[in-house]
């Protein structure tokens, strides 16, 4: 088939056709596969197929391992979702190929070992296709470039595909593979899943191995997860990572198959951090949310975190200081080649933030600690 055409009658790109993906979701790939009702190399074919029809419309895949991933697809695989296609976000390393953080500012270099997280997502028997993008260093909320085109949305080519797992977000949705790595510290899983309707769920931090540069953060915000186009795909990912891994200070998930019988105490935000009640159609699928959860016998209230006033503010000092940090010491945290002056205008204004309130980050990181706690201790009714 030809590449989809970037004009006015064609803003939706999708990738779905009668071939070995199907509109499958992974669950129900893996369980055909090890009925041997499809192989590993035509599942992985199809998504190559589907990838280069697409991907010149949605400009979501940075680097392609196509070769390797067929390779792999003919050695036979082991875990639950075995032979299933996947792409890793471009912020994790995979061996044999570079690493790149969405940034010009990185020389990136070929990998010579996966990332912990990597081989957790991998052991479940994902087959790589490759790195999916994200805007420089995961700082955006949309998958969008000083130099480089868009990330776009396959609903409609003119709209962010969200960020920072935009691309991944970008390649689930419009079918070239049911799931795909993403990861997330204000947003991050959330706000892609939910610009391309996908399944998106952050998880406590600590639940899954932490990537390598989450672990030097003053404060860790970030969670490794992946995107999704059914929950329960969603719900076998973790139960699969914590048979590879499990933190004994997080309860168990465990395998989730059906509805719990359990009644749950549920808590209701009806208004954002600043105040503001949500805009119509959200706080319509809010009331029809409420209404579900009530006809499920629940127990659901309105309620409100207690956070101090200047929590916002906080948090955009601490995302000044991630970028502050790689304007200063890129190289260091990167570990490759990095030149400053190519990154984007975003991150440079992100850095000025941070340097012309330095005096206020002490009191503010002190803040969002005791934050963090208070969250934990009001989540205790709920």
């Amino acid at each position: 088939m030809p590449n989809p055409k970037l004009t006015t009658s064609n803003k939706r790109i999708h990738a779905f056709t009668d071939d070995a993906l199907a509109d499958f979701d992974a669950t129900a790939l893996a369980t055909l596969i090890k009925r041997r009702e499809l192989s590993n190399t035509e599942v992985i074919a199809a998504s190559v197929a589907r990838a280069q029809r697409v991907n010149p419309a949605l400009n979501a895949v940075v680097t392609a391992c196509y070769g390797q991933a067929l390779g792999n697809a003919r050695r036979e695989q082991s875990g639950f979702f075995a032979g299933v296609p996947t792409f890793i976000k471009d912020n994790t390393d995979v061996q044999w190929l570079p690493t790149q953080h969405g940034s010009d500012a990185v020389k990136a270099k070929i990998a010579e070992h996966s990332a912990p997280f990597a081989r957790q997502l991998l052991a479940q028997g994902l087959i790589c296709m490759g790195k999916s993008s994200l805007p420089e260093f995961g700082l955006n909320a949309s998958t969008e470039f000083a130099r480089h085109q868009p990330t776009r949305n396959p609903w409609h080519t003119d709209y962010s595909s969200g960020a920072s797992s935009g691309g991944a977000a970008a390649l689930v949705a419009a079918g070239v593979v049911p799931i795909a790595h993403a990861n997330d510290g204000g947003g991050s899983i959330r706000i892609p899943a939910a610009c391309c309707g996908l399944v998106g769920l952050k998880p406590s931090r600590g639940r899954l191995i932490d990537g390598v540069a989450a672990k030097k953060l003053p404060i860790n915000i970030v969670a490794e997860g992946v995107v999704s186009r059914s929950v329960r795909d969603t719900a076998h990912f973790y139960a699969e990572a914590e048979s590879y891994f499990y933190n004994t200070k997080i309860p168990r998930i465990g395998r989730i198959q059906a509805p719990s019988a359990r009644r749950l105490r549920i808590g209701v935000i009806d208004v954002g951090l600043n105040g503001n009640h949500y805009d119509a159609p959200t706080s319509e699928a809010l009331a029809k949310t409420v209404q579900q959860l009530l006809n499920m016998q629940h127990h659901v209230e309105a309620t409100s975190p207690q956070y101090d006033a200047r929590f916002g503010d906080d948090f955009t000092l601490y995302w000044g200081m991630l970028a502050y940090g790689l304007e200063k010491a890129g190289r260091r945290i990167v570990g490759t080649p990095f030149n400053p002056r190519l990154l984007d205008p975003l991150t440079h204004g992100l850095a000025n933030k941070l340097r012309h309130n330095k005096w206020q980050f002490p009191a503010a990181l002190y803040r969002l600690k005791k934050a963090a706690n208070d969250y934990a201790n009001w989540f205790k009714r709920y």
